[in-house]
């Protein structure tokens, strides 16, 4: 049984450690000044250097010729300790290595309590390495509080994580953190290089390229992906055709198909190539993710011109000037629109029952612009109409004040020069305005009551005075 690659490639010094500069410097740093802590707290994704670091700090710490009048920062490997906890070697009592995840309890931190009370066997140091710290339960933690506050001279703490927010803060605010990264796609790229020149294989163009986007970062998983690859690879080495299909990528004829397919706007190429994906086994989805993919790179191209060979560095040469075409022949619009089409389409497809029917309605959206009635959508149309000469932006500039001198064998057209109206002005007849009269107020004459007719006495009758007999 052969050893792993990522086993028989681990640094043993901080000098081997990639990607790391930020971390390993002023750890160096320290060791020289002879200013260590007592606790240390390493986090970061996985695969990136975190364990590793903890064991080179305890083998520089128990190291012979580190001592506190002529302190190093780079084991000597050559005294008994550092041949120990060497790549490959038996280990140190003196460093205790805990899996936290299954040693993550209570009476698991009062047990390590217990055993830092003892003195180192041999070294100078006793080291406890807990990995994977974010496991340990709150009670562990704080049966660990006070013997990480205040910890015996000899003994050390180191911390390794993949989530510091699960760390309770007591702990986390009595270490020094330092947050680890993922690695750089060209220094990882370079390492690669330098592990498959040192196993003797020969690798073809484009192969490392695929490992480092399927390492994501992590030089673990990286060096186990290139340690599969060797491992199925026959006397010619490793070929692209073989890793695209072991590691289940898209090859990238097809995404030049479909691309090209998109921007001549052709239909039958474009469902020929999902029929192709489909006929080939491979997930519509991925196909999907890796579409998105080259579009985000398409977009790079058409923003930032010549200067996107330095983020695309990993694109070979050949294939960096193919997409320069199609990002011209797509237009900044129309690859705007596609990615946003395709994002979303991700989102559908995830849990569908049928991806493949998915994949054929994100074909038609991408072919059919004219059925996107949004703002991308339009500005799409437009770009496509710009592109094929229907549309010139030279319309939308306004003529020039002066007139453009005209050869005198043209025909000149005689300007009509038109007659100006005057308008007659309105004079507005004066009212005069006729005064009005009051009218006489009539008062009414009096009342004169009219006299009271008196009747004439009978005949023969004398009326007599009063007082006559």
């Amino acid at each position: 049984m052969t050893t792993a690659l990522y086993r028989r490639y681990r640094p043993e010094t901080f000098a081997e450690v990639i990607g790391q500069d930020h971390v390993t410097a002023p750890l160096r740093q320290a060791l020289r000044n002879g200013q260590v802590n007592h606790a240390y707290l390493f986090s970061g994704p996985r695969g990136c250097g975190k364990t590793s670091s903890a064991r080179i700090l305890a083998r520089i710490l128990n190291c012979e010729r580190n001592t506190e009048a002529n302190p190093t920062d780079t084991p000597c490997g050559q005294c008994e300790s550092c041949r120990e906890l060497a790549r490959g070697g038996p280990g140190s009592l003196d460093v205790v290595e805990i899996d936290a995840a299954s040693h993550g309890g209570v009476d698991d931190a009062r047990e390590l309590r217990e055993r830092a009370t003892f003195a180192p066997s041999r070294d100078r140091f006793k080291v406890f390495i807990l990995d994977e710290a974010h496991m340990v339960s709150p009670q562990g933690f704080n049966a660990l509080l006070k013997i990480v506050e205040e910890p015996p001279p000899h003994v050390m703490f180191i911390f390794a994580t993949t989530e510091p927010d699960k760390v309770i803060g007591t702990i986390r605010s009595r270490t020094h953190h330092y947050p680890f990264r993922l690695v750089p796609p060209d220094v990882m790229l370079s390492f690669l290089e330098q592990v498959a020149q040192a196993e003797g294989v020969t690798v073809g163009a484009g192969v490392l390229q695929l490992v480092v986007r399927a390492g994501a970062g992590s030089v673990r998983d990286s060096l186990s992906v290139l340690d599969q690859l060797i491992a199925g690879s026959g006397p010619a080495g490793l070929d692209y055709e073989g890793a695209v299909a072991l590691l289940g990528f898209t090859h990238a004829s097809l995404l030049d198909d479909l691309v090209d397919a998109i921007a001549a706007s052709d239909g039958a190429s474009a469902f020929r190539v999902v029929e192709r994906v489909i006929s080939t086994g491979h997930e519509p989805r991925r196909f999907v993710e890796d579409l998105l993919e080259r579009l985000r790179d398409l977009i790079v191209i058409a923003a930032a011109g010549d200067a996107a060979s330095a983020a695309l560095h990993d694109v070979p040469a050949d294939q960096l000037a193919h997409m320069r075409t199609q990002a011209v022949h797509l237009g900044a619009s129309e690859l705007s629109r596609s990615a946003d089409l395709i994002n979303a389409a991700l989102s559908e497809m995830t849990g569908a029952t049928s991806p493949r029917l998915h994949l054929e309605l994100l074909m038609a959206r991408l072919l059919l612009p004219g059925a996107d009635d949004s703002v991308a959508g339009f500005s799409a149309r437009l770009d496509r109409l710009e592109r094929g000469g229907i549309v010139s932006t030279a319309t939308l500039t306004p003529a020039p004040l002066l007139p453009a001198a005209v050869p005198s064998d043209s025909v000149v057209a005689t300007p009509v020069v038109a007659t100006p109206v005057v308008a007659t002005p309105v004079v507005a007849t004066p009212v005069v305005a006729t005064p009005v009269a009051p009218t006489p107020v009539v008062v009414p004459a009096p009342v004169v009551p009219a006299p009271v007719a008196v009747a004439p006495a009978p005949a023969g009758r004398v009326s007599s005075a009063p007082g006559s007999p």
